[in-house]
């Protein structure tokens, strides 16, 4: 049996896995996020352990004889977030997360010291990432960096509990910008730009390779009968997932409905264009990379409007899909910024905004336009990879709003290009760590790599289509327009 282990930013889930492919079970157990101030974004990793050793006692209780058998675990994780630790492996801090926003200032000043950041690490600086996070440490808390004697990642932080040892891989890696993205190997020159050193820094293995084995004490506490339980080193959630749903070939893609929203697309090249704010990441396998359009609030944009309105998500996207299509022309336009954004804008400080209401604007209309936001935000990102030159066959939809039929059309009429739901796709990532913990103990590529089975496809229809482009012309309008506002300057003034 094989155990994949996801430690997402509201919770963390685990997987059993057994040899011919299927999934036995799944357990979880969820988090909450602090933020001490505006646009701050933390977690205690503590709690992470607790969380996972929590969820893996369910799937154990649930599934005693298989979960006894395990012997190769792989690990996914939330990308980008700062894990502190001294020169005992003590956490200094509350981890900062990768919707934490306040190193804006941070993202200047290491994009004037690292002139090449965009070459070597090909993507912008934005606050999301790792390194303006320790510049931001050094600036505001800098006997907390001269402590610093290791950062992880926060999956990384979960295989130093379970193993003992400090590794990363290049998928999550490639998300701190200290990586040569292109070597997939640390660069000395970026991580010198953070007044960061490579003995700061884990050691690198490839997503599918061992990383070490389970501790002994850890195995016997945890019911499993073998000694010699191989980690592997698994990989970032967003390659991960890639893993799960099998979109390992050039042109393979898919979109992850999440807490965030992701189109990701695979490529056997290195390609970056950090122009459009286009992420271009290593793969979890070797000789594999993917470019990624990122938006920072997707499906919690839903659970979101649904505690507003008092309903729950299943409800309100019924409601939605009930509408009439002459009364979505009347749906008010959703910016969906909640945290604000990434592809194509690069906006830290931009906020949600629905604008359009009338007195004839019901929950139904909010939900539809909620739905639509996030949609025609991912629209934006896929025009942004089209223009480097990136084009999926189709997608595969994960997440759990991948299990909304009426978002997949929506998604395929407004991407203009075949959606697919899978089997257990809400399971994606956590389903690729245990693929990856199955090639770490010697699986069969071919076996462990397979696409799941396709359960339902949806094909683009070229009416919707051109109503959806229309309504994202208005979409990109409506922010050119209010952009100014976001401007933290200008509120200041406007409220003196």
């Amino acid at each position: 049996m094989y155990l994949g282990i996801d430690l997402g930013t509201s919770e963390v889930k685990v997987l059993l896995l057994d040899p011919n492919g299927h999934v036995l079970g799944t357990a979880g157990s969820p988090f909450s996020v602090s933020r001490p101030h505006p646009r701050w974004s933390e977690q205690n990793p503590a709690d992470w352990w607790e969380g996972t050793c929590i969820a893996l006692a369910k799937l154990r209780e649930s599934h005693r004889e298989a979960f006894s058998q395990v012997r190769g675990i792989g690990l996914s994780g939330q990308m980008h977030g700062a894990v502190l630790l001294d020169e005992q492996d003590r956490v200094l801090r509350p981890a900062i997360l990768w919707n934490d926003m306040r190193s804006v200032d941070e993202c200047e000043a290491l994009t004037a010291r690292a002139p090449r950041l965009h070459e070597i690490a090909g993507n912008l600086a934005m606050p999301g990432f790792t390194a303006p996070k320790l510049l931001w440490v050094a600036r505001h808390e800098p006997e907390l960096f001269r402590r610093t004697a290791t950062v992880l990642l926060p999956k990384d932080y979960l295989r130093l509990m379970m193993t003992g040892d400090k590794v990363s891989d290049p998928s999550d890696a490639a998300g701190t910008l200290w990586l040569d993205v292109a070597r997939r190997d640390w660069s000395d020159e970026l991580l010198d730009a953070c007044d960061m050193k490579r003995a700061q820094m884990p050691r690198l293995a490839e997503g599918s390779a061992p990383s070490g084995v389970l501790r002994r004490e850890l195995a016997h506490e945890w019911g499993l009968a073998s000694n010699e339980i191989v980690v592997a080193a698994g990989g970032g959630d967003n390659a991960t997932s890639a893993i799960g749903i099998g979109a390992t070939e050039p042109g393979d893609g898919f979109v992850s409905l999440g807490t965030s929203g992701v189109l990701c697309v695979v490529g056997d090249r290195f390609l970056p264009n950090p122009a459009s704010a286009v992420h271009a990441f290593c793969h979890a396998i070797p000789d594999r990379w993917h470019q990624m359009s990122v938006v920072l609030s997707a499906a919690s944009c839903l659970r979101w409007v649904c505690k507003l309105t008092g309903t729950d998500e299943p409800t309100l996207v019924a409601e939605a899909a009930a509408l009439p299509t002459e009364a979505l022309a009347d749906a008010p336009i959703f910016l969906p910024y909640l945290s604000g954004e990434r592809t194509p804008h690069n906006d830290p400080f931009a906020q949600g905004v629905f604008f359009g209401m009338t007195h004839a604007t019901d929950r139904a209309l909010l939900g539809y336009a909620v739905l639509e936001g996030v949609t025609l935000a991912l629209a934006d990102g896929l025009d942004a990879l089209a223009a480097a030159g990136t084009k999926p066959n189709a997608l595969s939809l994960l997440g759990g709003g991948a299990r909304s039929a009426y978002w997949a059309q929506l998604l395929a009429d407004a991407l203009s290009t075949p959606t697919r739901q899978h089997g257990g796709g809400e399971t994606g990532a956590a389903l690729g760590a245990a693929r990856l913990g199955w090639l770490a103990a010697g699986g069969d590529p071919a076996q462990a790599l397979a696409k799941p089975p396709i359960v339902a496809e949806f094909a683009p229809n070229a009416e919707r289509h051109a109503r959806l482009r229309r309504r994202l012309d208005s979409y990109r309008a409506l922010y050119r327009h209010v952009r100014p506002l976001f401007d933290p300057a200008h509120r200041q003034v406007a409220c003196m």
